[in-house]
């Protein structure tokens, strides 16, 4: 009895301090890309994009979209799509390369810091996530325009409410309810590791995924938290993973395979159904960006290798204790 009880206590105990270290990264960023988004910096970020967004077949005013994801969110980036969407039609293909594109890269400030505190170097994950959903998009783009497919108009079947600005005061209730929110989905998490780890579930899922990890670099390790990054999103999955790279249970090289595995592909239910519904198709959503990262992953993986330690920590990650 005894020992239960200090398990559950543990339980919110651990995960307020997850919470703790998240919210030290995020808060900051939250109120600078705010300050950004109100001096209308976003528009001036947008111009660079316009030339990329034609590479991968988009109309070049989706510069804008994207550019709003990167610094913010993907909601506030379909909030402008639908302010465009009406001058700029899409088809199912081009629909679906923004999507790809959106999810990829999205969130960056928030995102990659979570990111840096466990180990891999910043400039990377930036470059890997940008120029991973361009090729991606790029892919899908000459795949689609080969074989014909999905080139029927986009179906735009829900845009979120933009009526007007909401106050200081609104916004940051808005934001202290999202912080809540991910402590509570937080606790779940920990919650439901413990369980799995008490019934020797963790183990069995280790065993059975061992053949695609070991494909793919990631040591058995990381593979509950990975797949917690994939399936709920990088934030929940990035935050355990800095608890769990700062007690030096799982190594540094696994961290960096980990988070990058997890930014190029995460949240992957709950996106990918978000993006369905601006006309985008499942299978390059889902399966295309799935695929692609997994791919993505096991190539870095080779590099690492064939580079060397020494020289992988000097491009790819570094101790946690210099975070």
């Amino acid at each position: 009895m005894n020992k239960l009880l200090a398990t559950l206590w543990a339980i919110p105990k651990e995960s307020a301090s997850i919470s703790f270290t998240l919210f030290k990264i995020m808060v900051p960023i939250i109120v600078i890309v705010k300050i950004i988004k109100e001096l209308g910096v976003v528009e001036y970020l947008s111009l660079p994009l316009a030339p990329l967004m034609t590479l991968v077949g988009l109309p070049k005013e989706m510069g804008l979209v994207w550019a709003t994801a990167l610094v913010s969110n993907i909601y506030s980036g379909i909030i402008v799509l639908a302010s465009l969407v009406g001058d700029h039609p899409l088809t199912v293909a081009q629909a679906t390369v923004l999507g790809v594109i959106l999810l990829v890269a999205h969130a960056l400030p928030i995102e990659i810091k979570i990111v840096g505190e466990s180990g891999p170097r910043m400039w990377f994950q930036v470059f890997l996530r940008v120029i991973g959903g361009l090729v991606l998009g790029f892919c899908l783009e000459r795949i689609y325009t080969l074989t014909g497919t999905h080139q029927g108009p986009a179906a735009m079947l829900w845009s979120p409410s933009s009526t007007t600005d909401p106050s200081i005061v609104m916004w940051a209730l808005g934001e202290l309810k999202n912080l809540v929110w991910i402590f509570l989905v937080i606790n779940g998490l920990v919650s439901f590791m413990r369980l799995l780890d008490a019934i020797h579930l963790i183990d069995f899922m280790n065993r059975m995924l061992s053949p695609l990890l070991k494909f793919i670099g990631i040591g058995p390790k990381a593979t509950s938290i990975t797949i917690i990054g994939l399936t709920m999103g990088l934030s929940y999955g990035g935050g355990l993973i800095i608890h769990e790279a700062r007690s030096g249970n799982v190594s540094e090289s696994d961290v960096f395979f980990s988070l990058s595995l997890m930014g190029l592909c995460h949240s992957l239910f709950e996106d990918t159904f978000l993006l369905m519904l601006i006309g985008g198709a499942f299978s390059g959503l889902f399966w295309g960006r799935l695929v692609f990262a997994l791919l993505a992953v096991a190539l870095l993986v080779r590099v690492t290798a064939m580079i060397g330690p020494k020289m992988a920590e000097k491009i790819f990650w570094r101790p946690v204790a210099e975070s």
